[in-house]
């Protein structure tokens, strides 16, 4: 391979790439983004690192979860705590039941754009540049809005330092205390989910039990490690947040702890990949039906030819229907690797469905099959799924149909407010994490 630096992305192909209509606009945004401090420091993106690693070897559990999109509006208290508290309830249930200590990575602070199968899309009757997120462009229907905007690369990375600079803020401030379970509920949430509650006092009294002893300290509890992620998609944009770190002797990109390359862009050839492969931080991969046993090999050695432990989470995306035939032939050609790669399972993606009135949802059901047919194959085949990738908010939306709510089409449209793909919500997120914790179980 040739000599890497944080530009020589700009040699390869790129997709995915807005096509900015002043040149000196978009360099005068990325020399600004370039002198503004990072989001993240080296020593969390470590930390991390070695986290992950501890997941592939089968003694963590990751919980990657997030907005499909973040859009700058929803940058607000309220929200960004409901992101945190869902997560976190989530970690307890997988915690409680399925006996490992869970990675929480949040896609969120900088999860802003979106890859889009198509240039254009028709709104209204109308044909307009696609919505790809608001690191990009607006949601709103005319062609002002469509038009790709570089200042909206600053909007991102301030909206991003604000939602960071609040989740810091919790997460040190005893927001996560499990002895303050008021604070973990939802809003018209939780007591549908009856088995959280009996949880939380079970994890309780275990915890006041051990205080009584000496044996764990309370502002210890108090405290948690969170992470943030997003897709790697806009390359300037990444370019402008990656450091030097001398200590290190690496470059980090510091607008998020770990990155990840999505199906539309891991092109061996392509720009995505040669940006990648000289960052220190840990790296996500989605795997989903157009990957090869063979390319999937190759791009493994393009990323990780050192072969570390941490470094990187592939994480399928099939779809029900298609993961029995589709995910084997690939968990068996990186078994054959020896790599120490953690397998990670989002079935969102490959789930998605129009429903009648020509919204886009997801049924509970299906994501909860391909869950369950990835645990299954990788016990198979003497592999373990370390973790799991899900689109969720902490909001009673009513994007994704099914759960114990018992949401139909017909629901769909009281609180949809996705900008792009359907989440499931707080209630179904929760129901969701106590059926992975029993496949965890179930697990070797």
């Amino acid at each position: 391979m040739s000599p890497w630096n944080p530009h020589s992305w700009q040699r390869f192909p790129a997709m995915q790439q807005p096509d900015y209509a002043d040149p000196s606009e978009l360099e005068a945004v990325l020399a600004r983004l370039r002198r503004m401090p990072p989001l993240v420091v080296p020593e969390e993106v470590d930390r991390l690192r070695g986290l992950l690693a501890e997941a592939a070897a089968g003694r963590r559990f990751l919980l990657q979860g997030g907005d499909c999109a973040e859009q700058f509006k929803d940058c607000t208290p309220e929200a960004i705590a409901g992101k945190l508290r869902v997560l976190l309830q989530m970690s307890v249930a997988l915690t409680h039941g399925g006996r490992k200590p869970v990675v929480r990575v949040g896609r969120i602070a900088g999860q802003f754009a979106k890859p889009r199968s198509k240039p254009t899309e028709t709104v209204r009757g109308r044909e307009l540049p696609s919505y790809r997120g608001d690191l990009i462009n607006g949601l709103e229907a005319d062609a002002a809005a469509r038009r790709p905007d570089p200042g909206r690369m600053l909007e991102a990375y301030f909206h991003a330092s604000a939602t960071l600079n609040h989740l810091r803020a919790l997460t040190a401030g005893g927001f996560a205390d499990l002895h303050h379970p008021e604070r973990w509920e939802l809003p018209g949430g939780t007591g549908q989910v009856p088995e959280y509650r009996r949880t939380l006092d079970q994890v309780r009294e275990s915890l006041d039990f051990l205080e009584a002893l000496g044996g764990v300290q309370r502002d210890v509890l108090e405290r948690i490690d969170f992470y943030t992620s997003h897709e790697a998609l806009l390359l300037p944009y990444e370019e402008a947040l990656t450091r030097w770190v001398g200590e290190a002797s690496a470059y980090y990109n510091l607008g998020a702890h770990t990155l990840w390359v999505g199906e539309r862009t891991r092109q061996l050839d392509g720009a995505h990949l040669e940006y990648l492969r000289g960052l220190r931080n840990p790296l996500g991969v989605k795997v989903g039906p157009s990957a090869t046993p063979g390319h999937l090999v190759a791009l493994l050695d393009r990323l990780d030819p050192d072969r570390e432990p941490g470094r990187i989470t592939l994480i399928s995306r099939f779809g029900a229907t298609k993961i029995q035939a589709a995910l084997p032939p690939l968990l068996e050609a990186v078994q054959a690797t020896q790599r120490p790669v953690l397998w990670s399972c989002d079935p969102m993606h490959g789930n998605g469905a129009e429903s009648a009135g020509g919204l886009k949802t997801r049924d509970f059901g299906a994501i909860l099959s391909e869950l369950r047919q990835a645990f299954e194959i990788h016990r198979a085949h003497g592999s373990h799924l370390g973790g799991v990738h899900i689109e969720l908010t902490g909001e009673a939306v009513t994007e994704c149909t099914g759960g114990s709510e018992g949401l139909s089409e017909a629901d769909l449209a009281k609180a949809y407010e996705t900008g792009c793909d359907p989440r499931l919500n707080g209630t179904q997120s929760l129901e969701m994490a106590f059926l992975i914790a029993e496949m965890m179980r179930a697990a070797p």
